[in-house]
């Protein structure tokens, strides 16, 4: 079983490179408050609207104080064409080794139309301005969930 994150752990450290090339990290985001959320492939339908929706509301968020970070473990080309072909605005992040997405716990078994199997476990982690974990939420559905988490943070 993963070991799952629970509000006040430290944030897992991190560096990956994002769409364009570039490496970032979470300590980029020191003293701002960041989530940070998991998503198993760009470009398939549930990813899309997830991904959108963030964008969508980007805005907002930045406005409250938040910066959005998605991970998966696509490659960097790949998250290039999904940000090109969406019009997205959040920062996409390649995990491929995918140690990032175990370290938060959002990489695991899985039950997937009744079966188990190994894969990413849409997840989103609210990390707070100390590095900590502020909220943690697995197995999350792709639609519905940002305006959920944007209602849950008071947005």
């Amino acid at each position: 079983m993963t070991n799952r994150l629970q509000p006040g752990d430290a944030a897992p450290a991190f560096t990956l490179t994002d769409d364009s090339g570039a490496e970032v990290s979470l300590s980029d985001y020191a003293g701002r408050k960041v989530i940070v959320y998991f998503y198993p492939a760009a470009m398939t339908p549930g990813c899309t609207t997830q991904a959108c929706d963030f964008s969508d509301s980007l805005d907002a968020l930045a406005a409250q104080g938040y910066a959005v970070l998605g991970i998966s473990p696509d490659a960097p080309a790949k998250l290039a064409r999904f940000r090109e072909r969406d019009g997205l605005t959040i920062a996409l992040l390649s995990d491929p080794d995918k140690a990032t997405l175990t370290a938060y716990g959002a990489f695991g078994e899985k039950t997937m139309y009744g079966k188990k199997v190994t894969g990413v476990i849409r997840s989103t982690f609210v990390v707070d301005q100390q590095g900590r974990i502020a909220d943690a939420r697995y197995n999350v559905k792709a639609t519905g969930h940002v305006a959920k988490l944007r209602k849950d943070l008071g947005l």
